[in-house]
């Protein structure tokens, strides 16, 4: 009977990796790692009372469908073999080769550390960036594995769920944003979302029930007008679909914003896809001449992406029926890097053409993620693990602001920054040396908030040292921490 089940298993996992073109060796390479996983699991249970080997598999599948490569594939299959089992990497590294030891052994130091209850959760982050550093794959896995844990929250102990969801909110959501994943972010929070806050959840679903129904059928209605509206100026999109806004994302809209929920017009969002940047614009321009704009709705992250590599148009128009909608529109490998983040750079294909670049690389398109580089500075500047969890969650994991220098570069800061926290990002002797700033071409304070998209300049000064006066309005840990390092020497 576990052999039967066991097949059914392999079965749709092949029958994804089938779908998505991956090639036979790889293929066998995934089956060899699943045999691998079933025998070292066997007899094994879930809380829920069903075979262990069902939850590496979801993990593994969840992974096959965002067309990672067959060793993340395979490392995602074992990712719990060396600690609850008898196996050891050298048995992994033996069958199934060094590269997916490396990964198991990774995912394994993750969760092998035991400390207090904070500084436990503190010690795991620390390891977890330093496995982003190491090799993004290593954290892909444990975001899949993560979603499928939150799928399954409701057979754990009631007194464990809230600290696991408050977990999931705090860093793994925030994690899958940051690395670009907007579609694994929004689950893994709508998922933890009951747990974490089951109140305000029930409150929401209550309120949000009737409105969601009109949206989606509005959105039923638009979608053949806009289809026709573009055919007619001869643009053929490849896609146009709905797309409900997440739960927690619409929660938090309303608290943050005391807004009413009827006042929320992008409940349902339409996305376009079509085939070039050149058609995006038009596509724009098209959705416009029928629908006006609302004034400062029209958001351009094409010609400037989010940090994380976020690309589309987005506009609000007053739409027919005397509706207001939001429509995003992109083309195809900008939904896929929606959706899928760095984890699309990973894809099955990248690594096929080329597997030794792409392996020595760890980090592709690593620019639009310059945070990762910050980690090892982190590491050394926050040797407490208790400190470096507060850092993170002040640098890291707040809302995001994206500002310029004057020669055109991305800074990444948390929002309320001022121009000391961006001097510093830049470098410690320009934080340091700080005198003024100019944003946008206008001088102002160091205590000036900065907004998004700002572009600032840091005026300097030789000799000159950072002020007491800094720590009242200096945003970031890290700025303060090197801040309060200067002051003590002074001393």
């Amino acid at each position: 009977m576990e052999g039967q089940f066991e097949e059914k298993l392999l079965s749709s996992l092949r029958t994804e990796m089938k779908t998505g073109r991956y090639a036979p060796a790889d293929i066998a390479l995934v089956e060899r790692a699943f045999v691998f996983a079933a025998e070292a699991h066997s007899g094994q249970k879930r809380m829920s009372g069903e075979p262990y080997i069902i939850h590496p598999v979801s993990t593994a599948y969840r992974l096959a469908h965002m067309r990672l490569d067959a060793e993340t594939i395979s490392g995602a299959l074992l990712h719990d073999v060396c600690e609850d089992t008898h196996v050891s990497p050298k048995d992994i590294r033996k069958v199934l080769g060094e590269r997916i030891a490396f990964l198991v052994e990774g995912i394994t130091k993750l969760d092998q550390v035991r400390y207090r209850e904070t500084e436990r959760d503190a010690e795991n982050l620390r390891k977890m960036f330093l496995a982003v550093a190491k090799d993004i794959r290593i954290v892909l896995i444990k975001l899949a594995d993560r979603f499928h844990n939150m799928e399954t929250l409701h057979y754990v102990a009631p007194e464990k769920r809230k600290r696991i969801a408050m977990e999931t909110l705090e860093i793994y959501a925030p994690l899958a944003y940051r690395l670009g994943i907007g579609e694994l972010k929004g689950q893994l929070e709508d998922l933890a979302f009951p747990y974490a806050y089951p109140q305000e959840h029930h409150w929401l679903m209550r309120h949000i029930k009737d409105t969601l129904e009109e949206r989606r059928a509005y959105a039923a209605r638009l979608i053949p007008k806009i289809q026709r509206e573009l055919e007619c100026e001869k643009l053929y999109p490849k896609n146009i679909h709905a797309r409900a806004k997440h739960h927690y994302s619409l929660y938090r809209k309303l608290v943050m914003r005391n807004e009413d929920i009827r006042n929320i017009h992008d409940l349902i969002a339409l996305r376009i896809i079509v085939g070039t940047v050149e058609e995006c614009y038009r596509a724009l321009g098209i959705i416009h001449k029928f629908w006006p704009p609302l004034p400062g709705r029209i958001k351009d992250y094409i010609a400037t992406p989010k940090p994380n590599g976020y690309q589309s148009l987005h506009t609000t128009v007053f739409g027919p029926e005397k509706k207001i909608t939001e429509i995003q529109i992109r083309t195809p490998s900008m939904h896929e890097e929606a959706e899928n983040g760095i984890a699309a750079h990973w894809a099955y294909t990248e690594l096929k053409n080329n597997p030794a670049t792409a392996v020595v690389k760890g980090l592709p398109h690593a620019k639009n993620l310059a945070w990762v580089s910050q980690l090892r500075e982190w590491q050394k500047e926050f040797q407490n693990p208790e400190d470096f969890l507060e850092s993170l969650k002040i640098d890291f994991f707040k809302d995001r602001i994206f500002v310029f220098t004057p020669k055109g570069e991305v800074l990444d800061l948390p929002e309320g920054s001022t121009p000391i926290d961006f001097a510093y990002q830049i470098h410690s002797q320009v934080g340091d040396t700080a005198v003024g700033a100019r944003v946008n071409g206008r001088m102002v304070t160091l205590s000036h908030e900065l907004k998004n998209v700002d572009v600032v300049e840091i005026l300097t000064q030789k000799n000159k040292k950072p002020s007491q006066g800094w720590l009242k309005f200096v945003k970031t840990a890290s700025a303060k921490k090197k801040i309060l390092s200067v002051l003590r020497q002074k001393k």
